[in-house]
């Protein structure tokens, strides 16, 4: 953890109380900023879900000193890789070597992790304030919201990929576009242990199992389905009638889930900005580069987006000139990626009969050990001295 007084006297807005919005407050504040954080949504929202923190954005959970409670929630090292719908594997993932190139790997519940954060921040944000305005002034930026007016020397925008801070200071970007496929999540009790986690491949299909730290699991799936094709009522119905019959565990699985708890949404991404930054604005996170999830690689790079911005504001005194070394850095950083998540949903979506026995032919016949090692660009990233 960095306590810095380098940014004593500068004034921060944070426009949402997501990850990327509470790692940047915490890293700020930590630097001597004073920092107020804005959050529509009227409390902290129970998440359904569970999410990857891969050693790069434990790197960066380091940097603000919660890494070490993170990883607290790790397993001991699980099967992982990809399998066929009768559970033959096609690929496997080597969890112990995986942790010994590159670093530990965490599953951890979404509520939990946003606990983490929540008591590292130490002041609790100004839930159920959305924002109305943003404004440049000579010296700085105001923001009108629902409390009032705050005046400060920077914004910054890390409230999703529906952002109001893009939509009110970028009103050229595109809008988020649909990949294609939607996605159902949920977290189960299963009625024994599960050891076992990775993804099962269908046609235009799959299922991810990932066991957490206390016994329960993360169970997702994804089909290609129009998009608002939802089934009110009865999602896990739908899910059901389309994995019940893949290997074991997924059916005990499904039979263990609470209708209640699954969660359905289409999965879009953010067509790429030529810019994260504007005058005294900035955007992090799913604000500024929202990819699909086949990466799992969503929350790590907003880690690494509130990391690297503190690091940088620390460093270079003029806010301008740090915010356009971000953007420079940030935006190198997050497109290849992007690139790649999208190239890899296009790959495990795969629904054409011809196509799939040759995408899983592809998969049996590549060494671990290659797939292993192309992780690297992803994992070795290092948080900014």
């Amino acid at each position: 953890m960095i306590a810095n007084p380098n940014g004593a006297d500068r004034r921060a807005v944070v426009v949402g109380a997501g990850i990327a919005g509470l790692t940047a407050a915490i890293a700020l504040r930590q630097r001597g900023w004073q920092v107020e954080v804005l959050e529509r949504a009227a409390a902290v929202e129970a998440a359904g879900s569970g999410l990857s923190l891969w050693p790069n954005g434990l790197r960066g959970l380091d940097v603000i000193g919660v890494g070490a409670e993170v990883r607290e929630q790790s397993l001991a090292a699980t099967e992982g890789g990809m399998r066929d719908t009768a559970g033959r594997w096609l690929s496997r993932t080597d969890i112990a070597e995986l942790r010994d190139r590159y670093g530990d790997l965490v599953v951890i519940h979404r509520t939990r992790l946003s606990e983490i954060l929540h008591d590292a921040l130490g002041t609790v944000p100004r839930f159920g304030c959305p924002v109305d305005a943003v404004e440049f002034t000579a010296h700085g930026v105001r923001v009108r919201h629902s409390a009032g007016t705050t005046e400060a020397d920077l914004v910054l925008g890390a409230d999703g990929i529906n952002s109001t801070i893009r939509t009110a200071l970028w009103p050229r970007a595109r809008p988020p576009i649909y990949a294609g496929y939607t996605a159902w999540r949920t977290i189960v009790v299963p009625a024994g242990p599960v050891d076992s986690g990775g993804e099962t491949l269908g046609r235009g299909q799959r299922v991810g199992i990932a066991p957490l730290r206390d016994g329960r699991v993360y169970l997702f799936a994804t089909a290609n389905l129009p998009a608002g094709q939802h089934s009110p009522g009865d999602e896990l119905g739908e899910v059901r009638r389309r994995f019940g019959s893949w290997h074991d565990p997924i059916p005990a699985l499904l039979d263990a889930a609470d209708p209640e708890a699954i969660l359905r949404h289409d999965i879009y991404e953010l067509p790429p900005l030529r810019t994260y930054i504007r005058e005294r604005a900035v955007l992090l996170g799913d604000a500024a580069h929202a990819m699909t999830p086949n990466l799992g690689q969503g929350a790590n790079l907003a880690v690494e987006d509130a990391v690297t911005l503190a690091a940088l504001l620390d460093r270079i005194p003029d806010i301008p000139t740090a915010l356009a070394e971000y953007d420079r850095v940030r935006r190198a950083r997050v497109r290849p990626l992007a690139r790649l998540s999208r190239r890899m949903g296009t790959a495990l979506q795969l629904a054409l009969p011809a196509a799939t026995p040759v995408r899983n032919a592809v998969l049996r016949l590549t060494p671990d050990s290659a797939a292993l090692r192309a992780l690297g660009p992803v994992l070795s990233w290092e948080p900014p001295a």
